[in-house]
């Protein structure tokens, strides 16, 4: 089983930059996007058929929102997790139930350059991993998606500079800790826990992509009981069309 994950930073937009093009290469069983910033009708994929879609949508226009196509019929699809209006509103996450497991797409809230958004930040971490424990209770879970966090200084090219700025803040970084303690795993990190220089957002400004000074905010969690389900996981940097790249789990499937 394949699964790909990918913030497009408008779908829109990316469709004009070669999104279909990958979206056929990769033929994932099942493909997940954040940051679509459309709203309902205003977009048509083409997929042949071959793939069942669902999308959250944010009420803001241009803004947030997620959507999954999968080639596998859910048993169950559940849009956002019940707490919070202002979540709700911004469609950041799909949960779709399979047979053998959960899968979360997500797109998690940015704490602002200015961390205005930090304290608002941390009631989301603890709240959303709640809601991946509870899940997990039932059956193994997939985490996926911008996780708007680069985890250890070995996951972003300039630790020492970044720290204490958005998406690196020590307080952010705690809480993929605790995440990671409380039974998930970085699959990622699993495979490749030394691999340097594996990004998968980077700056528009000139050259940083030429130079790969990034930083990997992009994660497929698993977890921990699906560890030996694993096959490979990664990203695929050479993918353009959005200041992030996709990111890969292929996976046998554990039901």
């Amino acid at each position: 089983m394949k699964l790909v994950s990918w913030n497009v930073n408008g779908l829109r937009a990316c469709v004009s930059k070669g999104f279909n093009d990958y979206f056929k290469e990769a033929d994932a069983d099942i493909f997940c996007v954040q940051e679509t910033k459309l709203q309902e009708g205003q977009i048509a994929m083409e997929h042949g058929g071959i793939y069942e879609e669902y999308w959250n949508y944010a009420l803001k226009k241009g803004y947030s929102g997620t959507a999954v196509f999968t080639k596998i019929k859910p048993l169950s699809v559940r849009y956002g997790v019940g707490f919070g209006e202002e979540t709700q509103d911004e469609g950041r996450i799909i949960t779709l139930e399979f047979a053998g497991f959960y899968l979360v797409n997500v797109y998690t809230p940015n704490a602002k350059r200015d961390l205005s958004r930090l304290e608002y930040r941390m009631d989301w971490e603890d709240r959303f991993r709640d809601y991946l424990l509870a899940l997990d209770k039932l059956k193994p879970v997939v985490v996926c998606g911008d996780l708007n966090v680069a985890h250890q200084e070995i996951d972003i090219k300039n630790a020492r500079s970044n720290r204490g700025n958005s998406g690196f803040t020590d307080e952010e970084r705690g809480k993929m800790t605790e995440l990671l303690g409380a039974g998930f795993i970085d699959t990622f990190r699993h495979l490749y826990p030394d691999k340097e220089g594996a990004y998968t957002w980077w700056s528009y400004m000139p050259k940083i992509r030429e130079r790969n000074v990034g930083w990997r905010i992009d994660y497929f969690l698993a977890s921990e009981r699906l560890a030996p389900f694993i096959q490979e996981a990664g990203m695929d940097c050479h993918i353009l069309g959005s200041d992030h790249c996709p990111v890969v789990l292929e996976l046998n499937d554990p039901a």
